[in-house]
């Protein structure tokens, strides 16, 4: 069973900034869609932004121009810069690695905690 490995969360003031990696040791990187996803009490878990093994991007609506997905594949990291943090991105994140063939992976997650 490969293992992700989530960092970076913590506690952070309104307008503030985080950056989330999951490391991924265990598998194949590059061949990956990596998906960074957030759960936050009484909600379900939701996808926040992904980056295909080809490097496309894609970001759930409410947090374009916010935050920023990116993979270095050479370290088997997928990052997420999270910037102009508020109340509503407090949650749980999670790291998914995907296939196209569904083999899919999930990482322990990291709590995030914006402060007003």
């Amino acid at each position: 069973q490969a293992q992700l490995m989530e960092s970076g969360g913590g506690l952070v003031q309104y307008g503030g900034s985080l950056t989330l990696s999951c490391a991924a040791p265990g598998i194949i990187f590059s061949r990956y869609h990596m998906g960074w996803y957030r759960q936050a009490p009484g909600t379900e878990r939701e996808l926040v932004a992904r980056i295909t093994s080809g490097g496309t991007t894609e970001y759930m609506n409410s947090v374009k121009g916010r935050f920023t997905i990116s993979r270095d594949n050479y370290k088997k990291i997928v990052y997420l810069q999270m910037n102009a943090l508020n109340a509503d991105d407090t949650a749980v994140y999670y790291c998914k690695a995907s296939t196209g063939t569904g083999r899919t992976y999930w990482g322990q997650g990291t709590q995030v905690t914006v402060s007003s």
